[in-house]
Parts: C-alpha cells; structure tokens; sequence
C-alpha cells in the first residue's frame, strides 16, 4: 500500500493534528521486546509502553496464542444473564493482587468505561444506602478521566473539555498538587498535603452529604506525571471517612507494577473504595478494562435489589469478552512467573537516576518521577505546546516514541527493559532536546 494523504484520508485519527500526520505519517507496522518498526523500516525504542499499556513487550506469543484458542473454542457470548468461563478466572486472578477487601471485578472495554462505570456505582451505592442526595462529585485540575463523558466533566485538562461544554453537573475541582518551588523533586514532595483540605473546605462549602465520591489519579498521569505529597492521599482517605464520601482511585496508568507494586495504593498505602482499571490488564493486545470495588460497595447493591432481579442496571456489550479475559488470564500468569513487578521496581532507580541527569539542559523546565514513571517538562516556545508537539516528531525520527502532553515528555519502559534499553531512551532524548 502506499502511504499517502489521500489513501490515510478515510481514517479520523484520535487526539491527533489529523491534517499533519497525514502528509507525513508515522506508521507503526511491527512490535517486538521493547522495540516498533515503522513503515520504512525504522527501529524506533518504546518509552512509553505503548501509551502505557504494554509493560511486558510487544509480540508476546503466550498472550496470541491464548486469544487465538480462545476464539476457536468460544467467540463471544452475551454478557447479560450468561457469561464464560474466563471472567471469573480473570476476576479471581485479579482480586488475588488487590488490596485487602476489594474482591469484586467488573469488566469493561476501556479506562474511559471504567470511570462512568465507577460514576455509576457511587450514585448506585448511596441510593442503596437512602444516601440519595449524594449527586456531586469531585476531582482535580489537571486531571484525566478518559473521554466518555463522565470522565470529560470529571477531568481538569481544558483542552479535553473546552470543545465539549453539555456535560455532567455537580461537578467541582481540587487544586492540582504541582508547584513551582518543587520543581526537580524526586519522587513525592515534602510540602503540598494541606492541599487536600481543598475538600474538606467543599465539605464545609456543600455540606458532605451531598457528595458522592471523589475521583483522583495516585499519580496524574497523562498531564505530566504530577506526584501526591506526602500525607496528601492519606488527607483525602482521613475527610473522605469523615464525611460517608467514597474514594477512588483511577489506576489505569498506575495499575499493575507501574510503581514498584502491583497498585499505587499499595505503594502509598491508602486503600480506596473504587479503583478503575485498564491499559496494562491485557498488556494492551485486546481492549479491557475493570472497575474493582470493596465487599461493602458490592453487598450494598446487591442485596437492596429484590430476590431475582438485576441489581445494577448497567453493562457492555462486550463486558467480559471472551478473547480479552484470555489476553488478561497470558497477561496475569506472565506477571506472576517473571516477576515483572519486582524487576520494574528493581529498574526504577537506574530510570530516575538516569532520567534526573537531564536537568543540566537548558530547555528543561522540571523533572519528575516514581517507580517507572517519569516526566520531562520543557520551557514552553512560542505557543503553549508547540515546543513538545515538535519534539515528539523529532524524537520519533530519532528512534523513539513516548507520549506528550503539551510541552512535557512521559516517560514510561516497559518491566522487560534491560539498563542498555533505559540508557538508549535517554541518549535519544537528549539528542532531541539539544535542538528542540
């Protein structure tokens, strides 16, 4: 085939400058280990594990060869009253890594899915409860909850918002836990706890009973790898107690090993009551995603519904697809036998150590990082955004890719990383920030 303009026009590429791409693409067509092909045959190293889905390399043949079974042996099967063997033997495997009292899975397609799913299941909860008059919800600015539209009257980015202004109400935002003095913090600020309280001051502000739920990534993720300070998640669970109000965790980049365990609420020691899921569940081979909540939540649902009757009115299509719980079972059983988890938190210091030594550059604005999750914010130039919509072009005909977000560069290896493959990232970095 050949790749031009007028071939590529008939796909609308998502978050992406449509009319440039395809004037000149970049096709990805070949993934092995930690390393894509393009369609000229160009090496490029993955730094961001895919768009932080695929943790154990691409072209794993245990994960191909269990979709392609599955298939054979079962397709599809309606989710609604009938199911499969392998959501239930996924949900097990699950469960097994999450933290004490969250032993309840439901299964969607996406991260986007999960938080109106999630969404659902507060508003569920309370009115099972005769907590009805819990209808408002609460996250932060500069945060991201997917792009159904639950998730987009949730998030705090105004870019994913601003061209879509029907959305949910009852909405309000903490502040973002980011300042300028911790600029080149390793790891999570000293200060910043008390920004917790902006709930608290809510609270006081809407009354307690009146919200749900508040939704909050461990680590913001996809604005730039924004660290919670110490004490600060711990702030959050203490009020969220206080007032009946539920706290969820959004881990769909965080989730399964990202920060040295299998969940950043392990790392930081605060369990919410809702967590979503997503991305490296399937190592990104099939889409999937869960939502997973604590006993209490589902009990409560469950049993306020009358003897034989649905209790959540709720659900996908493709809920518990057959082929994906099989991607999730390769993906879980690999987890387990290479203890990935451990060898991500063995790589972390290396990545960091490695990731700070760019702050001599003078295009650098900060530097942040956790586990194997980091970020490099550079000066802006010229318009917000344009400096790293360049360098991300720049970076990927130097051989790498890694996502952007505005003028900030996520960095994100996949576990099977060896030193020499951290090492290559950050030399391509630097060659593409001595020019950016």
């Amino acid at each position: 085939m050949q790749y031009t303009s007028n071939s590529l026009e008939s796909h609308w590429m998502p978050f992406t400058a449509n009319r440039e791409f395809k004037e000149d693409p970049r096709l990805v067509v070949k993934g092995e280990g930690v390393y894509m092909w393009n369609h000229k045959g160009d090496k490029i190293i993955d730094g961001s594990s895919g768009l932080f889905c695929c943790p154990i390399g691409h072209g794993r043949k245990e994960i191909a060869e269990a979709v392609y079974n599955q298939l054979l042996e079962n397709d599809y099967a309606c989710p609604f009253m009938t199911s499969t063997p392998g959501a239930f033997e996924l949900a097990q495997l699950v469960t097994r890594i999450t933290p004490e009292q969250m032993n309840h899975v439901f299964f969607v397609n996406s991260g986007s899915e999960a938080i109106d799913t999630a969404l659902k299941m507060a508003m569920a909860y309370h009115r099972a409860r005769g907590d009805g008059q819990r209808t408002r919800f609460v996250s932060r600015e500069r945060a991201y909850h997917g792009v159904n539209m639950g998730g987009v009257s949730l998030s705090g980015m105004v870019k994913n918002r601003e061209t879509f202004p029907v959305v949910m109400p009852n909405m309000v935002c903490m502040r973002h836990t980011w300042n300028a003095e911790d600029a080149f913090t390793r790891g999570q600020p000293e200060n910043g706890a008390e920004l917790a309280d902006d709930l608290q001051r809510f609270c006081e502000m809407y009354g307690g009973s009146t919200i749900a739920a508040v939704f909050v990534e461990p680590i913001a993720g996809s604005t730039g790898v924004l660290l919670p300070p110490k004490g600060y998640l711990e702030r959050l669970r203490a009020i969220c107690d206080e007032h009946g109000i539920l706290l969820v965790f959004d881990e769909v980049i965080t989730g399964f090993g990202r920060t040295g365990n299998a969940f950043a609420s392990d790392t930081f020691g605060v369990i919410p009551d809702i967590m979503t899921i997503a991305k490296a569940l399937t190592n990104g081979c099939i889409p999937m995603g869960g939502v997973v909540v604590k006993d209490e939540i589902y009990k409560t649902v469950t049993e306020a519904a009358p003897e034989n009757a649905i209790e959540f009115f709720h659900g996908y299509t493709y809920s518990g697809h057959p082929a994906a719980c099989a991607a999730g079972i390769a993906v879980q059983k690999i987890y387990q036998e290479e203890q990935l988890f451990d060898k991500a938190a063995g790589l972390s210091e290396y990545f960091l150590d490695g990731l700070f030594d760019l702050k001599d550059m003078d295009c650098i604005k900060d530097i942040r990082g956790f586990g194997l999750l980091g970020a490099v914010e550079l000066h802006s130039k010229g318009n917000p955004g344009a400096r790293g919509t360049q360098a991300q072009k720049d970076l990927f005909h130097n051989g790498m890719h890694s996502k952007f977000t505005g003028d900030t560069v996520i960095v994100a290896p996949p576990f099977v990383s060896e030193k020499a493959h951290v090492d290559e990232m950050l030399d391509k970095l630097r060659q593409t920030f001595e020019k950016a």
